[in-house]
């Protein structure tokens, strides 16, 4: 198929997202062309304002910000905003970035400040703690604490460091915020591959069963994660790089190139050389051709190319709401049924773990992203025209960087996969459809991941066990309760009941029960992100539980079928009779919802809107256009 010719089913998903989104996505424009008309804000404001914006610089940067040093006019000053830490291995490499970036800006002829930083939790680290409650509201945290940063009006552009979970959507939704500032994502790749990721699964199997001890699994899980750099399966962590990647907000090819390589460290560089090129006080006369806010990059095509990117790769269930909260933030409303309807067009062309055994730089080494979005635009699956960080059109992202002498260049990327076991051509996939399917039905609707489910486990009919909280799983679990067909009902974990924790600890159990020979599926309201694995799981399931959804009206023996095929998520009851059951069970109340600093959170919670929406508990350009409804 020729490149430019797009898909049928892209182009009407795309469109209709455009229609529905006008008056939204006006709105936010012209906010946007609001805040640029003003630009540079700093020469605005009152000289004890401006003064205290640059009372910590060299005597060199306090002239070039001034326009009074021998560079002439008011050179561009780009914000860093880093969610550095040296307790995680994902941002531990982000140490030294700020420096770097600084002298990458004024070689080209700008000034970089640090703006601000944002915390960055471990989800990893988190699962089953209390801790995990306040994750996913610390997405919106990232997003107010980067406005924070940048609300000085003293920058002209900004760098974005994160990569993990919460923390990459939180900064791309605070960014928006500044729509009329060029941006661009600075990543730090992943760890080099240790334990197999199929080895680490088997050995948490074994200790749920008693057959590891403690000291088994620890060896084991600290095989598997053991340097600095993301994780190496292919979670949300990975997910949000490649996603970036495709949304045009990192430098072609820089999603994956581990931390400690020379080529790592000349990307960072070029990207703030890039960030000062493309501010609105670049080179005059390349102004209007490189002046590029993340306004302008972030559109309905860009979301359209991300959501297909997500689906070709069987990326990680956490993006179904952080690509919906980026679209909100952006005017643009990006629903679930979009994601369905092009999940029926878009194959899927990856294969890592979970979805295999591959991990992230066996995919890189096999063609990585250059070939991925290649082969995407060559079945006419990704829009082309677009704006990225790297220029006009999506076309340059089928090259890879390299050095050539100690500078940095690029090449084109490979036109063949160099291992089919993990990357194929668009036209020649591991599976016709996407990764990511939606349900719907008596139970509200969800989100089910198959692309690491076996054909056999897509429909599973069995009788529900209701649990309402993690806790009680696992005790009926080690009691022997479970070992039969069953469907674990996980209700009262969703963003209003508890913050809609991950649910990972349930896993390895119900990998136990389904090697035994039992149907066994997972419906809740909670999460579970890129490592789903084998079992088919219903998640996000909305309206949640402590919205009075259908969940909280299920009891123990109820036969639910949790169905990928036909898409649906149902119980065999008449539907007035399950509709006239009481309510049963409760989320945590508020004064239990204390310590590990939960009851810091409790006004996200009690404003959070659902899963469908995103899960934000902070506005939008939406909210507003909407009366403030989610």
């Amino acid at each position: 198929m020729n490149e430019q010719t797009i898909h049928p089913t892209v182009a009407a998903v795309t469109e209709r997202i455009a229609r529905r989104s006008a008056a939204t996505r006006e709105a936010y424009v012209e906010r946007v062309t609001a805040a640029a008309s003003r630009r540079p804000a700093r020469t605005g404001l009152g000289c004890a304002n401006f003064a205290h914006g640059f009372a910590a610089c060299s005597p060199q940067e306090k002239l070039t910000m001034r326009g009074a040093g021998p560079q002439g006019p008011v050179r561009p000053n780009v914000a860093i905003v880093s969610s550095y830490n040296d307790m995680l291995s994902a941002h531990q490499p982000l140490r030294d970035y700020p420096e770097r970036l600084k002298t990458a800006v004024a070689a080209a002829g700008g000034v970089a400040q640090f703006a601000g930083g944002v915390p960055a939790m471990c989800d990893g680290i988190t699962q089953g703690r209390d801790g995990m409650e306040l994750s996913l509201f610390s997405r919106d945290v990232v997003a107010m604490a980067t406005a924070v940063a940048l609300a000085h009006d003293m920058f002209d552009g900004a760098l974005m460091l994160g990569v993990c979970d919460k923390i990459v959507p939180g900064l791309v939704i605070g960014a928006l915020s500044f729509g009329h500032l060029p941006t661009v994502f600075v990543p730090a790749g992943p760890m080099s591959s240790g334990l197999p990721n199929k080895e680490k699964a088997r050995v948490r199997q074994r200790f749920a069963e008693g057959k590891a001890t403690r000291e088994e699994l620890l060896d084991a899980e600290a095989s598997a994660y053991h340097g600095i750099g993301t994780c190496t399966f292919y979670g949300t962590a990975n997910t949000n790089q490649l996603l970036m990647e495709v949304l045009g907000l990192h430098l072609p090819g820089a999603s994956f190139v581990h931390p400690d390589q020379p080529l790592r460290a000349a990307l960072t560089d070029a990207a703030g050389a890039r960030v000062t090129a493309t501010t609105a006080l670049g080179d005059p006369d390349t102004l209007v051709r490189a002046y590029t806010p993340i306004a302008e990059i972030i559109d309905e095509k860009a979301l359209v190319n991300a959501v297909i990117a997500l689906l070709a790769t069987g990326g990680s269930t956490n993006l179904t709401l952080h690509l919906v909260a980026i679209a909100a933030a952006a005017g643009i409303r990006l629903t679930w049924d979009d994601f369905a309807e092009l999940s029926t067009a878009v194959p899927l062309v990856a294969r890592m773990y979970p979805n295999g055994p591959a991990d992230i730089n066996h995919f890189h080494a096999a063609g990585g992203t250059a070939f991925l979005i290649g082969t995407l635009l060559d079945g006419g699956l990704l829009h082309p025209d677009v704006r990225t960080v790297a220029g006009p059109g999506l076309d340059r992202y089928r090259q890879e960087p390299f050095l050539e002498d100690g500078r940095l260049a690029w090449r084109a990327g490979p036109e063949k996969s160099l291992d089919a076991d993990v990357l194929r051509p668009y036209d020649d996939p591991f599976a016709p459809d996407g990764g990511l399917r939606m349900l719907d039905g008596d139970l509200g609707r969800a989100v089910i991941k198959v692309s690491a489910v076996a054909p056999d486990h897509h429909a599973v009919t069995a009788p529900a066990r209701v649990f309402d909280s993690q806790g009680a799983f696992t005790a009926a679990f080690e009691a022997g309760e479970l070992d039969r067909d069953v469907v674990a009902v996980l209700r009262y974990q969703g963003p209003r009941a508890n913050g809609m924790p991950e649910l990972h600890k349930l896993i390895p159990a119900l990998g136990v029960l389904q090697d035994r020979g039992h149907a066994v599926a997972l419906v809740t309201d909670g999460r579970l992100s890129g490592a789903s694995g084998k079992i088919p799981a219903a998640i996000h399931c909305t309206p949640e539980a402590a919205a009075g959804g259908p969940l909280a009206r299920v009891r123990d023996g109820d036969a639910i079928t949790v169905d990928a095929v036909t898409g649906t998520l149902t119980v065999k009851l008449p539907a007035d009779a399950f509709a006239a059951r009481d309510i049963t069970g409760a989320p945590p109340a508020a004064d239990a919802w204390t310590g590990t600093g939960r009851e810091l959170f409790a006004v996200l919670r009690d404003g959070v809107g659902p899963a469908e929406l995103g899960a934000a508990s902070i506005g939008s350009p939406l909210d507003h256009a909407m009366g403030g409804a989610r």
